[in-house]
């Protein structure tokens, strides 16, 4: 967490009752920054500007338009405030849009709030007095119910002190962002200066960020990098989660970038066409939301048409919460947590809203149980109970640790410390390059491998068991071999199943033989044991043989579990004379230096079609390794 210094103050009411007016008598700065502004005498767009705390702290404040057309400009404006002055012109009282201003910080969760009752010059006390009397009546049950309250005329300067004062106090117990957080900066202005090229602005959500980084535009996913950073008109090496933050950014257009966009760590955010959210229906709206209703959406800085998928409900009336999925007419990114706000398509005017229970989410159906299980989790539940519900979602994907931070919305290290908390206790399995499974999707695998198994061994009585590679295709074929084989480990260890060479047969399955199969394999092998190095051919074992199909079965069964081993396509060799050649080779080239074929032939009193692929196969198997017209030992 970083010091409290960075604090962000907002200002919310009606259009025309003092906020541009109060921030230029607060901190010497005109706000209002467009001609058009100017020449109307109403903030249309965002304004900021910055002052000194008594106690030395910095605090930036944002200039919010005031009139309804421009919402959309206060709801980006909103984002980030630590404290809010609602601004209420004493001589006018409380109007529709400090009602729906103050809607939007509730549905925003902002904590803490001032109220500025301003041009109290232009009143007289008793006048002043019903209308604190009003304005407390009306922020019953808000945020602000028991806010300090202050009267001030910024044009005579009267109240400003105690201002002051009282944010100064209110910034001591002030939450702090964190700054162990991937950095992340929704975008709110673009503009480009002669000289420098394009420069971004924005309230610094989360973690930090420096010159010369690499970062990401989202959702275009294009990577960019910090030229230069300015806080509060000064130039920086570093910003951090809370901070009024321009971005001077390296190679990229003015044009290529939008207010909505946002900045943050790359591969850190997934950009989506869908979210899940919790929906509350403001109280005291006279809408009634149906089913797949048409509504604008806002986040963070964008404003986005959507249509709202009520997921427990056919409608939901003022006051009435609801699951929901979002399905979006343009790409998003956002974090588990983040909170949205709901308008009406037409007549604008806000609704709703809520926070977002999770940003990639698939697509659900409607009143299914196990949907909205799992999104009640994802609301009340603890931090362990999200990471175990989005792995277990997420875990038929083969998903690692930097995909579950983009998912869960928490730091890579809080993230990285629940799931070896989960690992410990059983409940997660970390395999290969932090590839994280719940232990439900293991025991998926488990039983289909064993399922399968099953019936090739029943199929296959006088197998060893399935071609590793082959058992891949039919269960996991997706995933790369080397994680494969970890799992297969992992099976193995846990003696769900037994390896050998290539083949892999359930833990408890021995080749059983009747009896007479039993006596189909002596004679095989009594052959072969007889002929150490002029072993018959398939064909002339085969010769004169009436059950072949039978003799084939018990004679493959052998290859399997390793009695006999193939030389070439037509020739096996018993296994303890294969161990014999080996010994005797060896002796011979310990004592001699090198062996050249026909030495090799003469020592097993055989013939160069026995010998060679005798020797091919001991170069494969790294025994010898061939120099010119000799072999010596690997």
């Amino acid at each position: 967490m970083h010091s409290v210094g960075h604090i962000i103050i907002g200002t919310a009411g009606h259009i025309d009752h003092g906020k541009t007016t109060l921030i230029k008598a607060l901190t010497g700065v005109d706000a209002d920054r467009l001609k058009e502004e100017k020449k109307r005498g109403i903030t249309i767009e965002l304004g900021f500007a910055h002052f000194s705390l008594p106690s030395g702290k910095t605090a930036g404040i944002i200039d919010v338009p005031g009139h309804e057309r421009f919402i959309k400009n206060m709801l980006a404006g909103a984002l980030g405030i630590d404290i809010v002055l609602l601004v209420i012109a004493s001589d006018e009282g409380f109007m529709p849009q400090t009602q729906e201003h103050l809607d939007i910080l509730s549905l925003l969760e902002i904590k803490k709030g001032i109220i500025v009752l301003t041009k109290i010059d232009l009143v007289n006390k008793d006048w002043l007095n019903l209308v604190k009397e009003e304005v407390r009546e009306r922020i019953k049950g808000t945020f602000i119910e028991d806010a300090p309250m202050v009267c001030v005329s910024a044009t005579e300067g009267e109240g400003l002190k105690k201002l002051i004062q009282i944010v100064d106090e209110m910034t001591n117990v002030t939450d702090v962002k964190d700054i162990h957080r991937s950095f992340r900066l929704p975008i709110d202005r673009v503009f480009s200066i002669a000289g420098f090229g394009t420069v971004v602005t924005g309230t610094q959500m989360e973690g930090i960020v420096h010159v010369g980084d690499l970062i990401m535009l989202y959702p275009q996913n294009i990577q960019i990098r910090v030229r230069n950073l300015q806080v509060h008109g000064k130039s920086v090496d570093t910003s951090y989660a809370g901070q009024r933050v321009a971005i001077n950014l390296a190679n990229i257009k003015r044009e290529e970038i939008f207010r909505g966009n946002v900045l943050a760590q790359v591969s850190s955010m997934e950009p989506s066409m869908m979210m899940d959210v919790r929906i509350d229906l403001l109280k005291h709206t006279k809408r009634i939301l149906k089913n797949r209703d048409r509504v604008r959406l806002y986040h963070g800085t964008s404003e986005i048409l959507c249509r709202i998928v009520l997921l427990d409900k056919e409608e939901l009336n003022p006051g009435e919460s609801s699951y929901a999925q979002l399905r979006l007419e343009e790409e998003i990114v956002a974090k588990r947590g983040d909170h949205i706000v709901i308008r009406f398509y037409s007549p604008m005017e806000t609704i709703g809203g809520g926070r977002i229970l999770e940003a990639n989410p698939i697509k659900h159906k409607r009143f299914k149980q196990d949907t909205i299980k799992m999104l009640q989790t994802k609301e009340e539940g603890k931090n362990e109970d999200i990471v175990e519900e989005i792995v277990k979602r997420f875990s038929s994907k083969f998903e690692n640790i930097d995909f579950y931070k983009i998912q869960t919305g928490m730091s890579k290290e809080q993230t990285l410390n629940i799931i070896e908390l989960l690992v410990k206790k059983n409940v997660l399995i970390k395999f290969l390059e932090n590839t994280i499974l719940h232990i439900s999707y293991v025991e998926k695998i488990e039983e289909n491998i064993i399922h399968i198994l099953n019936e090739y061994h029943y199929k296959n009585p006088l197998k060893f068991g399935m071609l590793k590679e082959e058992l891949k295709n039919k269960i996991l074929n997706q995933i790369k071999s080397k994680l494969y084989d970890e799992i297969i480990l992992y099976f193995i260890q846990k003696k769900t199943i037994q390896q050998y060479n290539h083949f892999i047969a359930l833990y408890d399955f021995k080749i059983q033989y009747t009896k007479e199969q039993e006596k189909i394999k002596n004679q095989i092998e009594k052959i072969y044991l007889e002929t150490p190095f002029k072993m018959p051919s398939t064909q002339e074992l085969f010769k004169n043989i009436k059950n072949q199909k039978q003799y084939e079965q018990v004679l493959y069964g052998m290859i399997d579990v390793g009695t006999l081993i193939k030389v070439d396509e037509d020739i096996l060799i018993h296994v303890k004379n294969y161990n014999k050649a080996i010994e005797m080779l060896k002796n011979y080239i310990k004592e001699n230096g090198a062996i050249t074929l026909g030495e090799f032939r003469d020592l097993l009193n055989t013939t160069r079609k026995y010998a060679l692929p005798i020797l091919e196969i001991f170069d494969q198997k790294k025994i010898t390794k061939r120099v010119g017209e000799k072999r010596v030992l690997q």
